[in-house]
């Protein structure tokens, strides 16, 4: 117990130091200019603060819901999990194979919410959004929380996961979305040499692009050879000028993205990978 109290503690401090720090360290090296303006009342708006605000509000209803219901199915999904893993797999070297793993399951369960339309009904909440910084990486509708918490507790119950590997690569993934949906701006060869082995802005830029193709592409969380290895990196480079958000659709409003997953049109809510460039 004194462990899980610490662990939760350290993901809790760590996660909230990068936000903070990505958070103002985008604003005074922007990639991008940031959008200005924004009225309240219209539906798309690309930015200001009510852009802001609109994503930090879909993050506190799902930071209510972690300490009701994801954390405790997680704990409850390790504590009932099938016991045959292997003496070896154990401390570090366990811990790090964990993370190897999850990334992999993570990357096709990212993959099936662009591909399955009951999926995308709720992940094009995500989508929706019209420019990307750090407040991009919080914004996911509650319905996609709890799907996700159920697809994660099913592996951890079938594979063995311990809690602790979870809790810490949770903690990976916040702060690596935190760092891909940034607006920083990197130096070209820094983020060519990380863009080797994980995520970062300008793949990830290519994956909220406006354009159907380059949208289902780019679907890794940490490492970014997943992609090459399954074919689903996008060749499309990153502009600055290129639109974000999805094809054919507008910003909502708050209300109107919580309701989202019950009025997207059918047709719209997954497409096929024909036109994906291979790479």
């Amino acid at each position: 117990m004194v462990e899980l109290d610490f662990l939760l503690g350290w993901k809790t401090a760590a996660v909230g130091f990068w936000i903070l720090l990505f958070f103002a360290a985008e604003r005074l090296r922007p990639a991008a200019p940031p959008p200005v303006g924004g009225d309240p009342q219209e539906h798309n708006p690309r930015g200001g603060w009510w852009r802001v605000a609109r994503n930090l509000s879909l993050w506190l209803m799902n930071a209510a819901l972690s300490p009701l219901v994801v954390l405790p199915l997680t704990f409850w999904a390790a504590s009932h999990a099938l016991d045959w893993r292997p003496a070896w797999w154990q401390g570090l070297p366990g811990l790090a194979l964990d993370i190897l793993l999850l990334d992999l399951l993570i990357y096709w369960w990212h993959r099936a919410n662009h591909e399955l339309p009951f999926l995308w009904r709720f992940h094009e909440v995500h989508h929706l959004d019209r420019f990307l910084d750090t407040t991009s990486a919080l914004r996911f509708h509650f319905g996609e929380v709890l799907l996700s918490a159920l697809a994660r507790a099913a592996v951890v119950l079938a594979l063995g996961f311990p809690f602790s590997s979870v809790l810490v690569f949770e903690a990976l993934v916040l702060i690596a979305a935190i760092f891909h949906h940034s607006n920083l701006r990197l130096p070209a060869g820094l983020e060519n040499a990380l863009a080797r082995l994980i995520i970062t802005p300008s793949l990830h830029w290519v994956h909220h692009h406006a354009r159907r193709r380059d949208t289902d592409s780019n679907y890794g969380t940490l490492f970014s050879f997943w992609d090459r290895l399954f074919a689903s990196r996008s060749l499309t480079p990153r502009s600055l000028a290129m639109p974000i958000g999805v094809e054919g659709r507008d910003e909502e409003s708050l209300p109107a993205l919580l309701l989202h997953p019950l009025r997207a049109a059918p047709a719209a809510a997954a497409s096929g990978r024909k036109d994906l460039p291979e790479g």
